[in-house]
C-alpha cells in the first residue's frame, strides 16, 4: 500500500513544467554531486533544462508551496523502461515522498505498451521506504561506488603479459567489443541489472550510449585501452574511461573475455589506464560496482580505492 503524501504536497507530470522551474532543484542536485562524488552534472543538468524547456521529458516532479523540491524522469528504449535520474532535495527527502515519486513514475513505464521491463541505478536514492512500489514484481541489487587518488599509482607494480598485446581504444574495436562483453556477461549478475549485456546488439547500443552521452561522464579515448591475443587477436578484454570533472576520472567499463579472468589482466588494464588519467593531469578517478561481485570488489581495493556511496539497482518485471 502506497505510503500518503504529506499535506501540501503534490504531483505532477514533468511536461507540465519550464526549465526555470527546476532551477533551484537541479542547482542543489548538481552540488550533491560535486560534493558527494567529485562529478560534475552540469551536462547532464543542461540536457534535462533542454528536455523540460520542449515539453518532451517523461516522468514526474514532486512540488508543493515553494516549488519543485523533486523530479524523476525516464525513457523508453525497446521493451523497457529505464528511470533516467531520480533527486528530492534534501528536506524533502523522506522515505514517504521517495515512494511516491518512484511509484507514479514506475507506473507510467509499466502502462506503456510493450514495455515488459523496469531498470533504474539509483546513484542519488535514500531512505528507502520499508515497502517499495510494486514490489511482487521487484529486484534489487546494492551497487557500490568507489574511488581512488591517482597519487597512489606508483606503489602498484606491473603485471607483465608476454602473451597479449594491450593497446590504445580505436574507434573501430566496438564490435569485437560488443561480442565480448556478450559473451563475458553471460550468466553474471551485472546482466540481471542491465539486460543490455545479453546479446550483442544490446552491447553495441550500451557502447554508444557510454561513448555519446554524457551519463558517464565525456568519454576519454586517451585511457581507454583494448587487450589482444597476440596470436589470434581476438579481444581479451577493455577499460574504457571518461572524464566526469576537470581532475576527475571514471572507468566506465572494464571487461575481460573467460580465458583471461584471474590472471591479472583486468589489473594491469586499470593501472595503465589509472596512469594514463593521471598523465592528462586527473587526480582522482572513480567507478561503480555491484556488490555481489566480490572479486572485482577484491581487486579494486587492494588498488587503493575506497567506499564512498552504497546505492541501488532496481529492476521491475513480470507484472
Amino acid at each position: 500500500m502506497a505510503a500518503l503524501l504529506h499535506p501540501g504536497m503534490d504531483i505532477c507530470d514533468l511536461r507540465r513544467l519550464a526549465a526555470h522551474d527546476l532551477a533551484p532543484l537541479l542547482d542543489e542536485e548538481i552540488r550533491f554531486w560535486r560534493e558527494q562524488l567529485d562529478w560534475d552534472f552540469g551536462p547532464s543538468a543542461d540536457l534535462v533544462r533542454r528536455f523540460t524547456d520542449v515539453h518532451a521529458l517523461n516522468g514526474f516532479a514532486l512540488v508543493n508551496g515553494s516549488g519543485v523540491v523533486g523530479y524523476s524522469y525516464s525513457v523508453i528504449e525497446e521493451n523497457k523502461g529505464i528511470i533516467g535520474d531520480f533527486f528530492i532535495r534534501r528536506e524533502f527527502r523522506t522515505p514517504e515522498n521517495q515512494y511516491w515519486l518512484l511509484e507514479r513514475v514506475i507506473e507510467q513505464l509499466m502502462q506503456t505498451p510493450h514495455a515488459r521491463r523496469v531498470e533504474s541505478q539509483l546513484t542519488l536514492f535514500e531512505s528507502r521506504p520499508a515497502e517499495m512500489p510494486f514490489a511482487p514484481f521487484l529486484h534489487t541489487f546494492d551497487r557500490e561506488f568507489l574511488s581512488v587518488d591517482l597519487a597512489g599509482l606508483d606503489a602498484l607494480p606491473a603485471a607483465p603479459h608476454p602473451g597479449i598485446s594491450i593497446e590504445p581504444w580505436e574507434p573501430h574495436y566496438q564490435d569485437a567489443a560488443a561480442h565480448l562483453i556478450a559473451s563475458a556477461y553471460a550468466g553474471h549478475v551485472d546482466a540481471l541489472i542491465n539486460d543490455q549485456y545479453r546479446s550483442v546488439a544490446g552491447a553495441r547500443r550500451f557502447l554508444f550510449n557510454i561513448v555519446q552521452f554524457p551519463g558517464c561522464g565525456t568519454f576519454l579515448q586517451q585511457a581507454s585501452l583494448a587487450a589482444f591475443e597476440k596470436d589470434t587477436r581476438w579481444m581479451a578484454g577493455m577499460c574504457l574511461t571518461s572524464t566526469v570533472a576537470p581532475e576527475t576520472g571514471h572507468i566506465t567499463q572494464i571487461c575481460l573475455s573467460r580465458d583471461a579472468r584471474n590472471k591479472k589482466l583486468g589489473y594491469e588494464m586499470m593501472r595503465q589506464s589509472l596512469l594514463l588519467m593521471r598523465v592528462r593531469g586527473l587526480l582522482r578517478a572513480s567507478l561503480t560496482v555491484t556488490s555481489q561481485n566480490e572479486g572485482a570488489l577484491a581487486l579494486y581495493r587492494g588498488m587503493g580505492f575506497r567506499h564512498v556511496r552504497r546505492f541501488p539497482a532496481f529492476v521491475w518485471e513480470g507484472y
